[in-house]
């Protein structure tokens, strides 16, 4: 996916065929004419550089792609009124938040035949288990996604004494541990640093580790990880562990570059960040410099914070986690059927190409030999985190003198999240999980700022839920 920042920034809905800038008469009749012609929907132009990629290898196949903006569902809401309307493209791309939905659905292939490939390619096994349904695999993913966390050494030094990575892991290997941690930094700082910018940051660390899913044999089933992360949240925001920035706004960001200030305009920091791998070089290492802002009553600019670069390391932090992806699909039905897997062999499964994509090779200039009418932006650089375990293995030590690891003072973010993915199980996964954690935002934040009891707090969870989802079984 081009990660969560790219994702909220794209607006418009774009249509492009490679080979040239307008579909031509040609192309309209190509299934009649028996030309190949693939079409391919996404959210994100990540699939549009693969596209490009595959078209190099498959000259004689044009492609029409077709890229939807996730803002406010759009992208689902055409995507499920063309599998209805069977106008459905050969090929769609499905979000982590989203995918389950589809892929418990009956409206994709069953792709379990390339699991050999797979196999071969040691591929994670939670990256398949995500696209598992009834015994059938529709769906496969050229990344994965394990979360980490990330924190500032400067900091660690001054409040634990050490910055390495190994000792500041054994320091917050459990939530509980975590929460210690937390209250010396607030101790030591005389509350000026805060363990985390929000609560939120860590709800996916929970969601994750739950013994049972959100719906038992047809019922909401409240695992006890949820009533955990009820009480540490209610913890942290209570004691002053946490800035109480919300995720994605202004002071979020702030801690990343030391621009945080309080009411009073006191300068406040933040000690870590819980982030996935795309977090790494998409969220935090463009927010770790000093920003241009607009002074008040003038027309003039400042420059506020300071470069943090350098001053962060990365560990597995307090329980394994993953964050987003993208997994690309065949739509049942479509009479490009062998085309359109092979796609996904070639996006997913393929050495080579894999390779390719995360050590950076698939510039601009790459793209334009294959494709000169592409426009000077589309290109992936280096550093995704890929699916296959061999390929991930055979290239960590490329990314020693990465851009990324000297953001990390030298510490290789690659080999980091290599350690923590095989920790990772996403077998819980619901079509359902989204909307019932999204129904627990309000609530929880209630509970946690003294505006609601637990029994109040979990009895809007539970009326957000039957709302959501009135089919499901709520007591």
């Amino acid at each position: 996916m081009k990660k969560l920042i790219s994702m909220l920034l794209v607006l418009l809905l774009t249509v492009s065929v490679f080979s040239g800038c307008g579909k031509t008469e040609e192309q309209a009749n190509s299934n009649q004419t028996g030309e190949k012609v693939l079409k391919i929907w996404s959210f994100t132009d990540e699939i549009k550089t693969m596209a490009v990629a595959y078209r190099g290898k498959h000259p004689d196949v044009k492609i029409e792609y077709t890229m939807i903006p996730m803002t406010n569902g759009e992208y689902q809401t055409k995507l499920k009124s063309a599998l209805q309307s069977g106008e459905a493209p050969d090929i769609i791309a499905l979000e982590a938040s989203f995918v389950r939905e589809f892929i418990e659905s009956d409206y994709l292939e069953d792709l379990s035949d390339l699991l050999p490939l797979a196999q071969e390619l040691r591929t994670y096994q939670f990256t398949i288990d995500m696209a598992t349904y009834d015994g059938q695999v529709k769906a496969y993913s050229y990344q994965a996604t394990p979360g980490a966390m990330f924190y500032r050494r400067s900091l660690a030094k001054k409040y634990f004494g050490t910055d390495d990575p190994e000792k500041i892991q054994e320091l917050v290997s459990d939530m509980k541990k975590f929460e210690e941690a937390a209250k010396i930094v607030k101790e030591k700082s005389k509350g000026n640093t805060y363990m985390v910018a929000s609560v939120g940051d860590f709800t996916n660390l929970f969601f994750a580790n739950r013994e049972k899913p959100w719906v038992v044999d047809g019922k909401l089933y409240i695992d006890p990880k949820v009533d955990e992360l009820f009480e540490i949240a209610k913890s942290f925001r209570q004691n002053g562990y946490e800035a109480q920035a919300n995720q994605w706004q202004e002071g979020w960001f702030a801690g990343m570059n030391d621009s945080l200030v309080d009411a009073k305009g006191n300068p406040k920091q933040v000690f870590s960040y819980f982030l996935p791998t795309w977090g790494l070089p998409y969220v935090l290492m463009p927010n770790s410099s000093p920003k241009e802002v607009k002074v008040e009553g003038s027309d003039k600019t400042k420059k506020v914070g300071k470069d943090t670069s350098g001053d962060w390391a990365c560990i597995r932090g307090p329980m394994p986690y993953q964050w987003g992806g993208t997994w690309i699909a065949v739509v049942k039905g479509t009479k490009n059927l062998e085309l359109a897997k092979d796609f996904v062999k070639f996006a997913t499964l393929d050495e080579e190409n894999l390779k390719n994509w995360a050590l950076g090779v698939y510039t601009n200039e790459y793209l334009k030999k294959i494709d000169p009418n592409i426009g000077d932006k589309l290109s992936q650089g280096p550093g995704d985190f890929v699916s296959s375990q061999k390929v991930v293995e055979e290239i960590v030590d490329k990314f020693d003198d990465a851009s990324t690891s000297k953001f990390l003072a030298g510490q290789n973010s690659y080999r980091s999240f290599a350690e923590a993915a095989p920790y990772i199980s996403l077998k819980l996964l619901q079509g359902t999980d989204d909307a019932i954690q999204r129904a627990l935002n309000d609530p929880l934040n209630n509970y946690v700022s003294g505006k609601a009891t637990k029994e109040q707090a979990i009895k809007q969870f539970k009326e957000a839920v039957k709302n959501t989802l009135p089919d499901l079984i709520v007591e």
